[in-house]
């Protein structure tokens, strides 16, 4: 029985396929050295159960240079291949993770890994492939790229980047222009979150949407109501509650709903296909489904976190433990996290990356994002007792 190889299979490298099966730190790390190359060499991968995004089969996969010649029973080689036995072993192509952040500092906080701290880890567990976003704090995507190319010179496997939009004017019109034609960006992100920091309006978004729509690119969003979410950090400085909890307290699930409703509508009305990062709501996933029942073009993506979890840990009575689960859109309440895994299960929503934001926390964690500088609430072990809210029962 002849068996097909994918264009997505294709792309595996022989590296790939060696930590795949050996699934060791120690042997990934030792190809991990940035700035080096892996020598040419051929390779037979004999007798593993090869996996693609149609079938599996016990199959021989023959490597020459890192590119896959073929994949078929008992392939028949010459003395200068070196073979790996993969009975027993699973051989797939090399994950690829579309959202991550790597050496990401935004001022407040920042990630503990580097481009290649974060990659070797990703390596040792079979993610030979990531996309990482481009944050142009100051709005030059210009400067932002190359900021971001020197960070990745640490690399030790394929990556490629997002582009963050922060601002709009004629500038930015014309860099994005520059990112798709010169630098392979092809996908741009719009924060409807993060007010005063990284949130533009419906308008600017709208300009951007047509931008994207007009360079061929796709367009992200990151679906908060920022403005609502605003308010809702106010009134839990007026309560008094500075813990955790009171993160996922002030941008319910609603708020994600009605924005990802919004992000739909407007991409709909210029006609451009729409990617909706870290759907972590039954709200914001209903949206997604009603749209590509529609026929209209929506991406959703769910993370682990979303998908596993429930914001019980939010309000763990221990502090470290309970700010360690601090992300935006929040945890939701238990019930989400079966409802999205059905739907990545079916089809509904498509696709699930790892992120990356492992954010230092000692000895400050910023939870309330958005907020003005001086309102600005700042987690510090030297500063009186955080005030926490009580659970409901």
């Amino acid at each position: 029985m002849q068996f097909s190889i994918t264009s997505q299979f294709l792309h595996i490298f022989s590296l790939t396929i060696f930590i795949i099966i050996t699934s060791s730190l120690s042997q990934s790390s030792q190809f991990c050295d940035a700035g080096t190359e892996i020598p040419s060499s051929k390779l037979l991968i004999k007798g593993g159960t090869v996996v693609n995004a149609q079938h599996h089969q016990i199959a021989d996969v023959y490597v020459e240079d890192g590119i896959i010649v073929a994949v078929n029973p008992n392939i028949m080689v010459g003395d200068d291949v070196t073979v790996i036995d993969a009975t027993g072993k699973y051989v797939m192509p090399g994950g690829i993770d579309p959202h991550t952040h790597l050496d990401m500092d935004v001022g407040f906080t920042a990630t503990v890994d580097d481009f290649f701290s974060g990659q070797a880890a990703a390596l040792a567990g079979g993610t030979t492939m990531h996309i990482d976003f481009v944050i142009p704090l100051n709005g030059s995507l210009t400067a932002g790229f190359e900021d971001y190319e020197k960070k990745a010179k640490k690399s030790c496997m394929d990556y490629g980047f997002h582009m963050v939009i922060t601002k709009w004017d004629e500038t930015v019109s014309r860099e994005m222009e520059l990112m798709v034609k010169e630098k392979g960006i092809n996908s741009f992100k719009f924060f409807m979150a993060y007010k005063g920091i990284l949130m533009i309006n419906d308008e600017l978004l709208l300009e951007g949407f047509k931008k994207c729509k007009s360079l061929g690119a796709v367009a992200m969003v990151h679906a908060e109501n920022g403005d609502a979410v605003y308010e809702g950090q106010r009134k839990m400085i007026e309560l008094g509650i500075t813990g955790p909890e009171g993160h996922a307290l002030s941008r319910p699930a609603v708020l994600e709903g009605e924005a990802t409703a919004r992000a739909i509508r407007l991409a709909d009305f210029v006609n451009t296909p729409l990617y909706v990062v870290h759907v972590m709501s039954i709200d914001a996933m209903e949206e997604i489904a009603k749209a590509r029942k529609a026929g209209q073009r929506v991406i959703g993506e769910p993370i682990a976190s979303g998908l596993a979890l429930d914001e019980s840990w939010l309000w763990h009575p221990d502090f470290e433990i309970a700010a360690k689960y601090v992300m935006s859109p929040p945890i939701r309440k238990r019930g989400h996290d079966k409802a999205l895994q059905a739907a990545l299960s079916t089809g509904v929503l498509q696709v699930t990356p790892g992120t990356g934001r492992y954010i230092q926390m000692p000895p400050f964690s910023y939870l309330f994002d958005g907020l003005d500088k001086k309102d600005a609430i700042y987690l510090n072990s030297l500063q009186a007792p955080v005030k926490r809210a009580k659970a409901s029962t």
